[in-house]
């Protein structure tokens, strides 16, 4: 995509947001919570990431994407059942808007990588964004536009159609802080030492930074 394409398409993404915009406030006004689901490689560091934003009620680790109903961890990295490592984010859109995570949702990954994520390689660790109705299509869509245009560089994250998310079961969830202590090619450590080795050994937030620099959100986490 020449910068001038990229640049043109941002611009009629840029009012399709308007009418995006003006579907999601009218939803907000009847009701307090909505929720968007991504898929940004380990879903243990998009959960983590996710749950620090003001707005943000929670942020569920799962998969979605796939052809196989209630998919366990080791059917999805076993690969084909199509789904992705995703994260189901619950937000108040009185205090942030859908824009608002996307923009952060896509500066907080490497969107240039379309066969997995840092250290984590295959389909299951894909980027993607899931989007219900034309309104959020509209958002999301213009979140792309816009990241293509601050890098120069086609985004290779797909805009999907949302599908049936899964939970992934219970140790998945919040493993950031888990307490419980777990064998690692580490050794026999604490959940939440074992997450932030793994992630400062697949090299997640050094790949971020260099991408996207100080607008990176979350890099020095």
């Amino acid at each position: 995509m020449t910068a001038f394409k990229r640049l043109k398409h941002a611009f009629s993404l840029t009012l399709a947001i308007g009418l995006g915009t003006f579907l999601q406030c009218t939803a907000a006004n009847a009701q307090d919570q909505a929720t968007v689901v991504v898929a940004g490689g380990c879903f243990w560091c998009v959960e983590s990431d996710f749950e620090s934003v003001p707005g943000v009620i929670e942020a569920v680790s799962g998969f979605s994407g796939g052809h196989i109903e209630n998919p366990s961890y080791r059917q999805v990295t076993g690969g084909g059942t199509g789904h992705y490592e995703a994260v189901e984010i619950t937000y108040n859109p009185g205090q942030i808007g859908l824009d608002q995570i996307l923009h952060m949702f896509l500066r907080s990954v490497d969107p240039l990588d379309a066969g997995g994520q840092f250290c984590d390689r295959g389909d299951g660790y894909r980027t993607a964004i899931w989007y219900d109705g034309a309104g959020e299509r509209a958002i999301a869509e213009a979140a792309v536009a816009r990241a293509e245009a601050d890098l120069g560089r086609d985004i290779v994250t797909p805009v999907l159609a949302r599908t049936a998310f899964y939970p992934a079961d219970e140790g998945h969830q919040d493993y950031y802080k888990g307490r419980n202590r777990v064998v690692t090619r580490f050794g026999y450590v604490r959940q939440s030492n074992a997450y932030k080795r793994y992630r400062n050994a697949c090299g997640r937030d050094q790949r971020v930074s260099e991408i996207w620099g100080d607008a990176a959100p979350f890099a020095d986490h």
